[in-house]
């Protein structure tokens, strides 16, 4: 019986590994919403992010742009940044492909717990960002990032060789700029 057994096991291995791949569900856009919750971030700015993505996502046209894609949906997470090294998960992959899932995104957004706040290292959230494209289980032609915040880049790499670095993978990049009544004097 070991016998049996020792020579089944690697059989058994080579047949698995002799099937064929399973490709990656198409999706039409890999999304990743990076949202600043470094110190300068208070609990309206932070509100403002929350709210303004669960009701972006949630918008018509929004949706109807989803639904006009090859495929009709898309894939998108989202995640936390501060300082150099404390990047979250909120949110992991989600196919968004209509109302239902629209708002079930937005409705686990409002009720997550902030992640945390330290310095702002938007090369960090950037990086961060890019690994997380790199691990998604579905295949998009099209990647982008979507950062959101207040301040400068103060802990970390150089931004620009982070932004760089995403741009050459074929990533974008959008800033959303947090602006402020009364800016910090640092920023």
């Amino acid at each position: 019986m070991r016998r049996l057994f020792r020579f089944a096991v690697p059989l058994i291995a080579l047949a698995l590994l002799a099937l064929p791949a399973r490709a990656a569900e198409k999706v039409d856009l890999l999304l990743v919403l990076a949202a600043d919750v470094s110190r300068s971030v208070d609990a309206t700015k932070f509100q403002l992010q929350r709210e303004g993505y669960a009701a972006a996502v949630a918008n018509r046209q929004v949706l109807d742009a989803i639904r006009a894609g090859r495929n009709g949906r898309i894939a998108m997470m989202f995640v936390e940044w501060s300082g150099i090294g404390n990047q979250q998960v909120v949110i992991d992959w989600t196919i968004v492909d209509g109302p239902k899932a629209a708002q079930a995104f937005g409705d686990r957004l409002l009720e997550s717990p902030r992640s945390f706040a330290d310095r702002t290292s938007i090369s960090g959230g950037i990086d961060f960002s890019v690994a997380q494209i790199a691990r998604a289980p579905f295949e998009a032609e099209r990647q982008t990032i979507d950062v959101s915040g207040d301040g400068t880049n103060n802990s970390g790499r150089d931004v620009t060789r982070a932004r760089d670095d995403a741009l050459r993978l074929g990533i974008t990049i959008n800033g959303l700029v947090i602006l402020s009544e009364h800016p910090l004097p640092w920023n």
